[in-house]
């Protein structure tokens, strides 16, 4: 097949570089982001009166049946014309004559596959965003369902503190929200418009960009061609914000994957989000939340590809550069699963307060509120401190726990200790003297559930926005 692209070559393109340097396989995805870019170049042709008005709208019309034929599963797309844009053309030219060959004018397929990069990327900023959100409010009801159990908190892995199970679950939230903030970060830096950049020094004709971009929707025009073109900082920012989500999504999946075991058995995961054993009858494997883990990697991994790519590239555009998208795609679907599934996996998990409740009454969690009691009663809290190490080994010598000390125990330690130390180191009474900002009483946690749904009722807002932004 003759290469619209021909002209200077004498020899037909090797098979096997056809298909090594063709990218329809994947950038085929973006062919209504490539139409609508075509039509809104056709229309600004024949606006500044580079192509007649009935140019443009034959080229419009056969754009708009190609768009057509596509989403009826009726048109094939070739390896020989190497990528979308080149498919669309080449059907464009072969069903309306000559005058399909006037699209191109003014522009490359530089400009051209770096629109189709940001437009696509717009529409999944919105559709990961609203994920996210939707991931956000099933951690709010799952919060909010199990309010009042009590648990374990850890550092070290070590069970440090007790806490309320909905502070641990809200964490979470607010990792999200932070990775929702850093998400309108990166729309805006591919709400920028590069069509009209050509190959890399802008054109002879006189365009007007800003015409195209408010075709568009787009609020920002590339002040500088060479940049337009080569430009990918949105996408390294789009798989950086991606790569810190997934570490979020692989931290709760690390957490779900040792809850739900039976050492833990803080949860249960429903049966609808495991799988079993070939071999072993019993077996119940959190294999959501450990694929999750997983991808975290390979996402991590189109990051560092993609820098690697670009590290080296001289300017203006260079092939490499079209190594961009199958790890944006990628990662893309990557999100879309791991929110759409985890947000039904939280809402069908059991969670087992009672095994909860009996592990924080079980364990030494309780030892810095004897610390702090010990200090509001006047000691300084590095004896405090001494005096409370010195009581958890006497306790692990005689296999108690603080609880069960009788008050001349405590009085060995300090005669500071009275009648009321044993509710001051009541499991609830710990969790609900953390009443400080963002601490985990229940009082603490009801503030909680109302910024949550300040912040939520944001991030729609902003969603709202982006999508008017979007053709």
């Amino acid at each position: 097949m003759s290469k619209l692209w021909g002209g200077r070559f004498t020899q037909n393109t090797d098979v096997m570089v056809e298909e090594f340097t063709s990218s329809i396989s994947f950038d085929q995805r973006m062919y209504a982001e490539d139409i609508a870019g075509s039509i809104a170049h056709a229309t600004m042709l024949a606006k500044c009166g580079i192509i007649a008005p009935e140019e443009a709208t034959t080229i419009i019309e056969g754009l708009t049946s190609i768009l057509a034929d596509i989403e009826a599963g009726k048109f094939t797309f070739e390896v020989s014309l190497e990528d979308i844009h080149m498919n669309i053309e080449k059907r464009l030219t072969d069903r309306i004559g000559s005058v399909g060959g006037k699209l191109h004018t003014a522009r490359s397929r530089n400009d051209q596959v770096a629109l189709d990069t940001h437009m696509y990327l717009k529409r999944e900023i919105c559709n990961i965003g609203t994920l996210m959100s939707e991931l956000q409010q099933a951690i709010v009801e799952v919060a909010d369902k199990h309010k009042s159990v009590i648990m374990p908190g850890y550092t070290h892995l070590q069970r440090a503190q007790p806490i309320l199970f909905a502070h641990h679950m809200m964490a979470y939230f607010f990792m999200l929200s932070r990775d929702f903030r850093r998400l309108q970060g990166v729309w805006e830096g591919t709400d920028i418009m590069p069509l009209g950049a050509g190959a890399l020094a802008g054109t002879t004709f006189p365009i007007d960009r800003h015409f195209v971009a408010n075709e568009l929707k787009f609020s920002q025009v590339y002040e500088n061609s060479m940049d337009a073109v080569s430009d990918r900082d949105y996408i390294l920012e789009f798989l950086s914000c991606a790569s810190i989500l997934m570490m979020h999504l692989s931290r709760i999946s690390e957490e779900i994957i040792l809850w739900s075991s039976s050492e833990f058995s803080f949860i249960e995961l429903d049966d609808g989000h495991c799988t079993g054993s070939s071999i072993m009858p019993q077996k119940k494997n959190p294999d959501v939340a450990e694929l999750v883990r997983g991808k975290t990697g390979r996402v991590f991994g189109h990051l560092m590809a993609l820098l690697t790519t670009a590290k080296g590239l001289p300017l203006a555009y260079n092939k490499d550069l079209q190594e961009d998208k199958e790890g944006m795609f990628d990662t893309i679907d990557t999100l879309k699963f791991s929110l759409t599934v985890y947000a039904s996996m939280l809402r069908g998990m059991k969670v087992n307060d009672k095994v909860m409740d009996a592990a924080v009454r079980n364990d030494f969690s309780n030892a810095t509120d004897m610390a702090d009691y010990l200090v509001k009663k006047g000691l300084p809290f590095r004896q405090a401190h001494e005096v409370v190490g010195k009581c958890v080994a006497y306790c692990l010598g005689q296999s108690k726990w603080l609880m069960d000390l009788s008050l001349a125990e405590f009085k060995q330690f300090s005669p500071l200790f009275e009648t009321d130390i044993l509710e001051a180191i009541k499991v609830e009474t710990c969790v609900n003297a953390r009443n400080s900002y963002g601490g985990t009483s229940s009082t603490g946690v009801e503030k909680e559930f109302t910024v949550a749904e300040v912040i939520l009722t944001k991030q729609r807002a902003a969603l709202e926005n982006f999508t008017k932004c979007n053709i």
